[in-house]
C-alpha cells in the first residue's frame, strides 16, 4: 500500500502544484466501500468543492495511465484538509502562528495531558504556546496531537 502512495505522490505532486495547489497527503486504505485513494490538497485561499473536482478531472486520466494499483479497483477522492486538520507541516504551523491551538501529549506533564494556548513559536524540536498562566515550551517528540481551536 505504501508503494501506491509513493507512486501517486511522485507522479502527481508536480501536476497538482502546477495548478496552484499543494499536495498535503495521499492515502490508500480500505474503507467499507472498498479501497480508497484520497488526495488531500490545499491552497492559500482554501479549497472549494470546485477545486476538488478540477484536480480530480486532471489526475484521473493520469492515474489510469500510470496504474499505481496494478488494475485493482479503487475509489478516487480529492479533498480539502478541513479546518480541524492536525498541524503537521511547516505550512500548517506558519498558518496558525499566533492562533489558538490545542495540544495533547502522549504522557502527562505536571499532571496534564492537554494544553491550550496561542502558538507563539515552533521548531523541529519544540512548540511554544502562550497560556493564561504564561509561556510553555513542549518537546515535539512528547506531542501526540496538535489541532487548531475552532470557534463558531
Amino acid at each position: 500500500m505504501a508503494k501506491v502512495k509513493e507512486i501517486c505522490e511522485e507522479k502527481l505532486r508536480g501536476v497538482i502544484e502546477n495548478e496552484g495547489y499543494e499536495l498535503l497527503e495521499v492515502s490508500y486504505q480500505k474503507e467499507s466501500t472498498g479501497m480508497n485513494l484520497v488526495f488531500t490538497i490545499d491552497c492559500d485561499n482554501g479549497v472549494t468543492i470546485e477545486d476538488c473536482e478540477k484536480i480530480h478531472k486532471i489526475i484521473d486520466p493520469i492515474l489510469d495511465e500510470i496504474n499505481p494499483t496494478d488494475d485493482k479497483p479503487y475509489i478516487l477522492s480529492v479533498s480539502s484538509p478541513g479546518i480541524d486538520r492536525p498541524l503537521k507541516t511547516e505550512r500548517d504551523f506558519k498558518r496558525n502562528l499566533n492562533g489558538e491551538i490545542e495540544i495533547t501529549l502522549f504522557q502527562k506533564l505536571d499532571g496534564k495531558k492537554n494544553f491550550k494556548g496561542l502558538l507563539k513559536a515552533y521548531s523541529e524540536d519544540e512548540i511554544e504556546i502562550e497560556t493564561e498562566k504564561g509561556s510553555i515550551k513542549l518537546q515535539r517528540n512528547k506531542i501526540a496531537h496538535i489541532v487548531p481551536v475552532i470557534k463558531f
